[in-house]
């Protein structure tokens, strides 16, 4: 479904960051991608969403380039086909959690019939990852782990055909660590969600489909 061909990026102070990098995944995939700080995870997760671009190479999702499309384009593909995971929460602290979880429905030109089916999504993936009873609640009144558990189904609530975790785990301690990386995995096996994560957690990182190290702007088993 989404093939990654011979991209190089660079940058002025770092230098180069992916070098020629190549990779193909498939439907229903789970990919985890690991490497030293700095060795160009982020931004390969980046690439893939269209935050960011290559300096040479390509990106086809479904058999179709992606690095020719259009601020609103990139935005449409974006919003239709991937959900993100951060490191970071980035919950808006004057939202409630349910009003967060469905923010990316109100940045998306979809209809009232579908805002309410989408609406209902959530309310069954809050039920799913047992969050339902923090969606009145803030940010600063729940915990990180909550707080990722939120970002997860905030990432969902599109139905995206890929989801991309960016050091899910990476703030919080091992019980909860285990709980979220359990939960992508979860998502990855029952919804058929292609997973991609870059992570530092080996314990995290065997339990993908494909392991796969990233150093010298190059992926290898």
């Amino acid at each position: 479904m989404l093939k990654i061909e011979s991209i190089t990026k660079s940058y002025h102070q770092r230098g180069l960051v992916l070098n020629n990098l190549s990779l193909e995944v498939r439907e229903g995939d789970s990919i985890a991608i690991s490497g030293p700080s700095g060795s160009g995870k982020t931004t390969l997760m980046n690439i893939i969403g269209l935050l960011d671009k290559p300096d040479s190479g390509d990106i086809f999702f479904r058999e179709k380039s992606l690095l020719n499309y259009s601020p609103d384009e990139s935005a449409l593909y974006r919003n239709r086909n991937i959900g993100f995971v951060f490191q970071d929460h980035l919950l808006l602290s004057h939202l409630t959690v349910k009003e967060n979880i469905l923010m990316p429905l109100l940045a998306s030109e979809i209809s009232g019939e579908e805002f309410k089916e989408m609406d209902a999504n959530a309310d069954i993936l809050m039920g799913r990852i047992e969050i339902t009873d923090l969606a009145g609640k803030y940010p600063f009144q729940i915990s990180g782990g909550e707080a990722q558990r939120v970002t997860l189904v905030r990432a969902l609530v599109n139905k995206p055909s890929i989801l991309l975790a960016d050091e899910p785990t990476g703030s919080l301690d091992s019980k909860n660590a285990e709980s979220i990386g359990n939960l992508l995995l979860q998502v990855n096996q029952e919804f058929g969600i292609t997973l991609i994560l870059a992570t530092h957690s080996t314990g995290l990182a065997g339990k993908m489909k494909l392991h796969l190290r990233l150093e010298d702007g190059k992926l290898s088993l």
